[in-house]
Order: C-alpha cells, then sequence, then structure tokens
C-alpha cells in the first residue's frame, strides 16, 4: 500500500512518539510506501518520507491551519489510505487519540474553582479546535475513526452523528517488558524512601487536568496524622500554594520503570483522559491503581483485583479510604488486567484496519 500519515510534530526519539515510530516500523517493515505529513520532525524515521507542512500563524490558528494546509497538499495525490493522527479536515482514517475537546472543556469548567467557571473555553483557540473538530467527526469527512477506549466512542456518538459501525476500538499499548525491569530497592533509596513509607505514585504533565491537586490536598490532610505515606510526582507542572513535606517532587525521569518500581500504589486521577499510558506502565508493572472514571483506561480496572475507579475525583473521604483498603494489601503486586497491553497488539489491529480502508477504497471505485 501507499500510505500517508499525518503527525504535527514528529520526533524519531522519545517516549510520547513510541506508537507512532513502531507503527512506522511495522509499516515499513511490511513492504508499504510510507509518507509522513509533519509541520517539524527531529530525526528522520529510515525508509519515511517526510513532507514539511509549513504553518505560519498565531496559536489560535495554528492547528486550523495545518489541517488545511496538508488538505491542500493531499488534494492530487493517490494515497491507498490517509491515516490521520491530528483533527484534520479529509481522511480515510482519524485516530482520536486526544479525545473530543468539547467534553474536555465541560470537564475543566466543572472541576474548575467558580470564578474561573464563565472564562473556561473563551477565545480564539477553543473557537477553532471545536469547528476543527466538528468537521473532523463529519462522516462525509472521515471513513472511519479509532479510539482507545469505550468511553471517547461514547463521547464522538453523544455530540456528533458519525456511524457507530465505523468506530473502532484499538486500545494504547506499551514495551511491556521495559516495565518488569525497574530497580526497587536502589530507586528507594535515591530517593529516600524508608522500608515503612508507603509511596503513592503520580506521572504525568498538565497537572490541571490530571488531577495531582487532589492528591495533594489528601497529602495535607495526612502530613501529620500519616507521616509514612508519601507522594512520589513524577513529570513537570506547575502548583499553587507550599508543597507539603510528603510530596516529593521528582521532575521528569528518563527511565520511568524506576519510579513504578520505588511506589506501592498508582494515584491517577484525572478530570479528563481519553486513555492514560501511566495506568497501562503502572499495571505491567504489578501496581495497583487508583484512577477516575473520567480516564478512559479506567476500562482496564477490575476493582478489588488491580485498582479502583472513583466516580468524582474530587471526593476526598473516598479517595482516603480506597488508598488505606490498598496500603492493607501491599505485600504482594497485583494481577495486571485480562486485557492486552502490549504495543505489538495495538500495531496489529492498526495495520488490520489500514488493510481493510484500502480495500473498502478500491471496491468503491
Amino acid at each position: 500500500m501507499k500510505l500517508a500519515l499525518i503527525r504535527r510534530q514528529f520526533a524519531a526519539v522519545g517516549g510520547a512518539e513510541l506508537y507512532l515510530q513502531r507503527l512506522l516500523t511495522g509499516l515499513i517493515s511490511a513492504g508499504h510506501e510510507v509518507h509522513l505529513y509533519a509541520e517539524s520532525w527531529q530525526g528522520a524515521h529510515p525508509g519515511v518520507v517526510m513532507h514539511e507542512v509549513p504553518v505560519k500563524t498565531s496559536r489560535a490558528r495554528r492547528p486550523v491551519v495545518f489541517a488545511e494546509t496538508v488538505a491542500r497538499m493531499l488534494q492530487d495525490k493517490d494515497y491507498d489510505v490517509v491515516f490521520s493522527l491530528e483533527r484534520t479536515i479529509r481522511q480515510d482514517i482519524y485516530r482520536a487519540g486526544d479525545g473530543v475537546h468539547r467534553v474536555w472543556l465541560e470537564q475543566r469548567k466543572r472541576f474548575a474553582p467558580w470564578w474561573k467557571r464563565p472564562f473556561v473555553g473563551l477565545g480564539a483557540f477553543h473557537a477553532n479546535m471545536k469547528s476543527l473538530e466538528a468537521r473532523t467527526f463529519d462522516p462525509a469527512n472521515t471513513r472511519h475513526i479509532i479510539v482507545n477506549s469505550e468511553m471517547v466512542r461514547r463521547e464522538i456518538l453523544a455530540h456528533f452523528p458519525f456511524p457507530a459501525e465505523r468506530i473502532h476500538l484499538v486500545r494504547n499499548g506499551i514495551d511491556t517488558t521495559r516495565f518488569l525491569q525497574g530497580d526497587r530497592t536502589a530507586t528507594r533509596a535515591k530517593l529516600g524512601f524508608t522500608d515503612q513509607d508507603y509511596v503513592l505514585l503520580f506521572v504525568g504533565s498538565g497537572w490541571e487536568r490530571k488531577g495531582l491537586h487532589f492528591l495533594i490536598n489528601l497529602m495535607r490532610r495526612w502530613q501529620h496524622s500519616e507521616p509514612s505515606i508519601k507522594l512520589l510526582v513524577v513529570g513537570k507542572g506547575r502548583l499553587t500554594g507550599p508543597v507539603p513535606g510528603n510530596v516529593i517532587l521528582a521532575g521528569p525521569m528518563a527511565q520511568i520503570e524506576h519510579a513504578y518500581a520505588a511506589a506501592d500504589l498508582m494515584t491517577f486521577l484525572p478530570v479528563y483522559e481519553p486513555s492514560s499510558n501511566v495506568v497501562i506502565e503502572a499495571l505491567a508493572s504489578g501496581l495497583p491503581v487508583i484512577t477516575s472514571r473520567f480516564n478512559g483506561a479506567s476500562e482496564l480496572i477490575q476493582p478489588g483485583i488491580n485498582g479502583e475507579v472513583l466516580a468524582d475525583p474530587a471526593d476526598l473521604e473516598t479517595l482516603e479510604k480506597t488508598v488505606q483498603f490498598w496500603r492493607q494489601r501491599s505485600a504482594k503486586r497485583c494481577t495486571s488486567t485480562s486485557l492486552p497491553l502490549d504495543l505489538d497488539t495495538n500495531i496489529r489491529e492498526t495495520l488490520r484496519l489500514l488493510e481493510m480502508v484500502s480495500v473498502e477504497k478500491k471496491s468503491a471505485e
């Protein structure tokens, strides 16, 4: 097949781009001709033909201008399948990895301080994103959609007139073997944890959306009453107010598998997350996970077996009881999940859909 893939920024190295890297490798290995359309990239992937998409405009207009420019560049091209990983105007397959923007705005407003709520979602950027999203989810512009959770599927069907039979679930995948190689003893010693400490773990950037402040509130409550419970925060972000002494801000960690090995419980309470890889990484590491129902990856959680799903991430009382429940069961690592977590399954299912759409297009000609 001759394939066009669309991604605004591409890096040949880096965990965030691992999915696309492995997909490109799989496509090239299978003998397909692959073209990647990107605004910018760091390191060309071997065997992939790169096409620069020039975009010079304001932040508010950037996603729209990128989408319109790509559409013009593809207009006279003959590809078997056009596969977009961005909100764009016309494609055969769109991977909705970022979920639904208007739902994120609804959730952001719901959990924002009362004085911020009237201002959430205002401005040209959000208006442009919602308009572009509507064009992407128009069944006349997109043949098929890949979602990474049932949650996102439901959101698309609730907000857009897209045929349900053209939405396909392909869950995120990771390199599972990596997350069995963390060094618990050395990492805990380096971070200053004792054998008696019970370590909660939060991993991620964009702390408002991912609910770190809910955990900080809990740690403030426990600062003196539960001194052996610690919260390890890995990633970049900004906090308002003083950081409690039982919270360790470790910053980004290149070898994140060591953070999972050092921890006893993953705590990740987003107000909106299509399907977070950190939950998959924690499960692959043998960590139980407490997350919120607004995270598509909560579909991997079997309550009481590998974690818990909170109905409300701001419910501090339930969060406290849930952490204590898992603390009492901390003697052994948990069963990960009955669903596959590996990246190879993700790539295989994606390739199957690409081949299906290629046949579908040819039969329609």
